[in-house]
């Protein structure tokens, strides 16, 4: 079984200049995490680049083996460092884990 769990971020500056910056950064410091979280078998963050008024600013995609496997990259110190900048520039937040 393999699990994928796909989040969207919408960032709170109204600004979306700032906002895609900021998208940047999260997805910067979010593909850092390959090969720091054992866990992780794929990651892919992107910043959005269409539809700034619309579309959420900043997708993850990462899989992993289990469901054991993405409570501990949930835990892990490296991933618990990124969570602190993205809780400090983010308004809302979606999340789907499934099986592929």
């Amino acid at each position: 079984m393999t699990i994928r769990h796909v989040v969207s971020w919408k960032l709170a500056d109204p600004d979306a200049t700032v906002r895609a910056e900021q998208a940047t950064e999260v997805a910067r410091r979010l593909n850092a995490l390959m090969g720091v979280i054992p866990q992780l078998r794929m990651v892919s963050a992107g910043a959005n680049v269409a539809y700034p008024d619309v579309n959420w600013d900043v997708t993850l995609v990462a899989d992993v083996d289990t469901l054991d496997d993405l409570e501990a990259y949930q835990v892990h110190p490296a991933h618990q460092e990124v969570g602190v900048y993205i809780r400090s520039v983010v308004a809302s937040r979606v999340a789907v884990d499934f099986e592929i």
